[in-house]
Parts: structure tokens; C-alpha cells; sequence
């Protein structure tokens, strides 16, 4: 155990950088608030915003040192058949900085370039990921079930393009961003279809990433919010806006099985798609009955409640070194794809 506590760093997966999308979410949250709480939620907007700019520095800064002094250790994330899709945070949370960026300070260079990069990040990681489907099975490499990487995980790489026109249209690449949109929105539906089969066929994904089931309320939330900025009739945000709903109730009907995992850095793929149903539900409000601007805020405010929460376990956990740890159970098996899922 001493050996893991030497060497944290080894164990920075990218899935960490799902603490920047939980954080940038929220951010992009109290932004739509503003009419609600006036200046109070701008300046919540904007030091959430900071500290998720602050948060993706360090995250990137670290990465980088483990990619240089754990180079096997990355590698072995890239590899890994449940691991390598959250290579996508990264690009996602890029995406999702610029847009906050754009939300609080309007259009800038910094903007451009982040939504830019983060932009061609994605669409390359999802053809990455996707490639490897028609890769299954090689000669010389090792059979690993095509399904165990079936997971709500997937939805980030696959269609986290949908982040895209959030700031895409108003950063003047309207046409750029309704592409990749469609590439996102195309591969929701295939990579939902195959979460539901993997769950017929072969049961659920393994208890430390049942947090990940949440990914899906995220998908139908940015897209309602997404197609507003394309130009759709508000009819077909309410529509998406019942889906996210319906995939919100489907998850937290495990909510007691959650309960009883214990905490990792897997229970921030609950905060993103918390904070853009929220986001996509203070928007609906805007022209719709008092009562669903309350249910709004009080969205808000929980979400808010989550995220202070996952704070103070990540915090907690860092300092106790019970995060920065080697996945459970060999890393060969199919079935142990668990907290190194995330972490």
C-alpha cells in the first residue's frame, strides 16, 4: 500500500478531467439563473467558471507529468477496454471551458482557440474510439469481449460532439458545429441501442461504475439546449427535455445500490448531467409557468448541493489517499473495469 501512496501521480486517469465537466456545467447552470437571481448568479457563475479553468489547469499540468514519468500507465489507459473512452473528457471539457468562457466574458481569441481545439479534439477521439470496434479481434492481440466496453462511458466519447454548438454557432462556425452536432446526435441513438442490449444480453456494468449510468440524462439535456442554438423550434427542447427527465428517474432507481459503493471519482458522471438538465430546464422556464421556473431553481440548488458534495469527497479522499489508487482485481479481466473506470 505504501508503493501506491508513493506514486499517485500513476493512477491520474483521464477520467479525472470529468471534475472540470461537472464544474463547467454548473457554471453554465448559474449563468441561465441570472434572470432568476440576478447578480448574485453571475458572480456564482463566475467563480465556479474560474475554479473550472483552475481545476482543468492543474488536471492538464499533472497529466502531462504522469504521461512523462508513467508513460506505461497511460498507455495502459489507452488500451484499457472501459478506460480509454474517458480520454474524451478532456476534449469535452475544453468544449465546455469555452463555452463558460463565452457565457461570462462574451466572444474573445482565448475562446476561439479553446473551442476550436477542443472542437477537432473530439470528432478525432470518437473516430479513435469507434475505430476500434472494426479493429476487434485482431490477429495477435488478446480476445476482449466487445461488450464490456458498452457502458453510459462511451456516451462521452461518442456523442460529447453534441457539446458542441453550445458555443460553436454564436463563435461564428454555425455550420462546423450543426456537423459534429449531427455525428453526436447519430451516435446517440446506436450507442443507447447497445447499452440497452449489452443490459439484455449481459447484464449490468460493474458496481463501481454505476455512477456512470447517469451519463445518460446528458445526451438529451445538450441536445435540447444544443438545437436552440441551431435554429429548432422550442417544441423539440421539451421533447428532449422529457427524455432527460425519463433517464434521470431510470438512474436513480438505483440510487440505493449507489449508497452502498463506496466513493471514488466515478460520482462526478452524476454532476454534468445534473448541471445540464438544470441548465436545459432554466431555459424551458423562460417561457413557461411559474411553477416550472420554481422546479427550476430548486434543480439549482440541489445540483449545486451534488457538486458541494463531490468537492468535499474528492477533497476528503485525496487527502485520506483512498483515490489515487490502482483498480481493484486483476487488470486483465473483463469484469474489473470498475474504479479505474474513472480513477
Amino acid at each position: 500500500m505504501a508503493s501506491h501512496h508513493a506514486t499517485p501521480l500513476k493512477f491520474l486517469a483521464p477520467g479525472w478531467f470529468s471534475v472540470v465537466m461537472g464544474l463547467s456545467g454548473l457554471t453554465l447552470a448559474w449563468v441561465r439563473a441570472v434572470p432568476y437571481a440576478g447578480d448574485s448568479a453571475q458572480t456564482v457563475a463566475w467563480v465556479l467558471g474560474m475554479s473550472a479553468a483552475l481545476v482543468m489547469t492543474l488536471l492538464f499540468v499533472l497529466s502531462l507529468l504522469r504521461r512523462l514519468r508513467h508513460p506505461q500507465a497511460f498507455m495502459e489507459d489507452l488500451h484499457h477496454p472501459v478506460r480509454h473512452v474517458f480520454v474524451a473528457a478532456f476534449p469535452v471539457s475544453l468544449i465546455l471551458l469555452a463555452t463558460v468562457a463565452f457565457a461570462l466574458s462574451g466572444d474573445s481569441a482565448l475562446a476561439r482557440v479553446t473551442w476550436l481545439f477542443g472542437s477537432v479534439s473530439q470528432i478525432l477521439v470518437t473516430v479513435w474510439v469507434l475505430s476500434r470496434w472494426l479493429n476487434t479481434g485482431d490477429a495477435g492481440k488478446p480476445a476482449i469481449s466487445f461488450w464490456t466496453g458498452i457502458t453510459p462511458a462511451l456516451l462521452i466519447a461518442v456523442v460529447g460532439n453534441v457539446v458542441v454548438p453550445l458555443a460553436g454557432v454564436r463563435l461564428g462556425f454555425p455550420e462546423w458545429a450543426a456537423a459534429q452536432f449531427g455525428v453526436g446526435l447519430f451516435f446517440w441513438i446506436v450507442v443507447l441501442t447497445l447499452i440497452f442490449v449489452r443490459l439484455g444480453q449481459h447484464g449490468m456494468w460493474p458496481e463501481r461504475l454505476l455512477p456512470a449510468t447517469f451519463i445518460t440524462v446528458a445526451p438529451p439535456s445538450v441536445i435540447g439546449l444544443a438545437v436552440l442554438q441551431l435554429g429548432a423550434p422550442v417544441l423539440v427542447s421539451w421533447m428532449a427535455w422529457g427524455i432527460a427527465v425519463f433517464f434521470l428517474l431510470w438512474s436513480a432507481s438505483m440510487l440505493k445500490r449507489l449508497r452502498s459503493t463506496s466513493f471514488s471519482v466515478t460520482f462526478w458522471a452524476l454532476s454534468f448531467p445534473l448541471a445540464s438538465l438544470t441548465a436545459l430546464t432554466l431555459r424551458l422556464s423562460e417561457n413557461a409557468a411559474l411553477w416550472f421556473g420554481v422546479l427550476a431553481m430548486l434543480m439549482l440548488c440541489l445540483t449545486s448541493l451534488l457538486v458541494t458534495m463531490l468537492v468535499f469527497g474528492t477533497l476528503r479522499g485525496l487527502l485520506n489517499g483512498t483515490l489515487l489508487l490502482p483498480e481493484p482485481g486483476p487488470a486483465s479481466a473483463p469484469a474489473t473495469p470498475v474504479s479505474g473506470a474513472v480513477a
